[in-house]
């Protein structure tokens, strides 16, 4: 991908700091007008990607620290270290969900446009659907989002056994019963979401909750915040442990998802936050991916089903955002399964 104006005034701030407008054009070389370094400092400011001090001649620009949310980042580079020699963020970050991301906007202008087109593009494949044919293809979906996100969570039946499993209700032979159990769960979950689409409109604690009691059911699992500590294999990252703080994260986080105007920055923070917060004792992720689907269906937006991600891929993009805050291989995979979605459903 060819480096863009911004990647290049983006990258000489990371390291060189405290630049003026002037001397960022004479770092870049001349290959920019200096009104077209101006313009697109004005607009790194307006993304909040950058921070401007002082007046007039005198100011200088430097990476904002919303800037690390949607920094480039290698993930093949990132995990060439293992667990205990990576740099990270190890505790949670109190201000990432109050102060960091509010001031970010998480998709670029290209990014969105694509989004937006390939909303378009469902809306008039739906168009042409009778409710019969819509409810066939959503019920496939359903199924493949079911075993992905099960799959995902180590779940050991086959997108066939699946099928005749949430279908039929037959049962694969040699298979662990909490693996059916899971599956089913997810299904009456999506189900649940489906027939109450304004139940996340606004997004609450207690919704959140809701839908979790039904992924959780029958698996032995606590219902609700957790009141104990736990560990995410895989990673240093410490989730907050103390009950009252998890509460006011969510809530923090369903302030911030609810005040966002782009239905996709509210997925894909409903995807990353609600794991990153660890609310619940187990079942977080996907909790976090039916609560995901349940935005994008309330506001009538095609659903996910996640099919053909990597489970490895998928679990790399979450540990970056565990321990560097960054999205940007999550998003990466939303907006491929955005895509995915649109293209071969309805």
């Amino acid at each position: 991908m060819a480096t863009t104006i911004k990647d290049k005034i983006l990258a000489l701030l990371a390291n060189h700091p405290g630049l003026s407008s002037r001397e960022v054009f004479d770092q870049t070389g001349t290959s920019f007008a200096y009104a077209t370094i101006k313009r697109t400092l004005n607009q790194l400011l307006d993304d909040g990607l950058i921070i401007s001090e002082g007046r007039g001649r005198g100011t200088k620009y430097r990476l904002s620290e919303g800037y690390e949310v949607i920094a480039p980042v290698n993930v093949q580079t990132y995990f060439s270290q293992e667990q205990d020699e990576r740099n990270i963020k190890g505790d949670f970050n109190l201000t990432l969900i109050t102060e960091v991301i509010p001031q970010v906007r998480i998709f670029t202008a290209e990014e969105g446009q694509l989004l937006s087109d390939l909303h378009e593009k469902y809306l008039k494949n739906i168009s042409g659907l009778s409710r019969v044919e819509y409810e066939k293809e959503l019920e496939r979906l359903a199924i493949d989002l079911s075993w992905k996100s099960s799959q995902i969570e180590g779940n050991t039946y086959s997108l066939l056994e699946t099928e005749r499993l949430l279908k039929e209700k037959e049962t694969a032979e040699g298979k662990p019963k909490d693996d059916a159990i899971m599956l089913l769960n997810h299904k009456e979950a999506l189900n649940f979401v489906i027939e109450n689409p304004d139940y996340v409109v606004p997004l609450s604690v207690r919704g959140i909750e809701d839908i979790h009691s039904i992924l959780i059911k029958d698996l032995g699992v606590d219902r609700n915040v957790r009141k104990r500590r736990v560990g995410i294999t895989g990673t240093n990252y410490r989730p907050l442990d103390n009950e009252f703080q998890i509460k006011d994260a969510l809530h923090d986080m369903c302030k911030l998802i609810n005040s966002k105007g782009l239905v996709f920055e509210k997925a894909l923070l409903a995807l990353v936050l609600l794991s990153y917060i660890q609310a619940f004792a187990d079942g977080n992720k996907r909790t976090a991916r039916i609560v995901s689907n349940a935005i994008l269906i309330a506001y009538k937006h095609c659903p996910l089903s996640f099919r053909t991600v990597d489970s490895i891929e998928y679990k790399k993009a979450m540990l970056i955002f565990y321990e560097q805050n960054n999205i940007t291989a999550f998003k990466e995979i939303f907006i491929n399964q955005y895509e995915f979605a649109v293209s071969n459903y309805f």
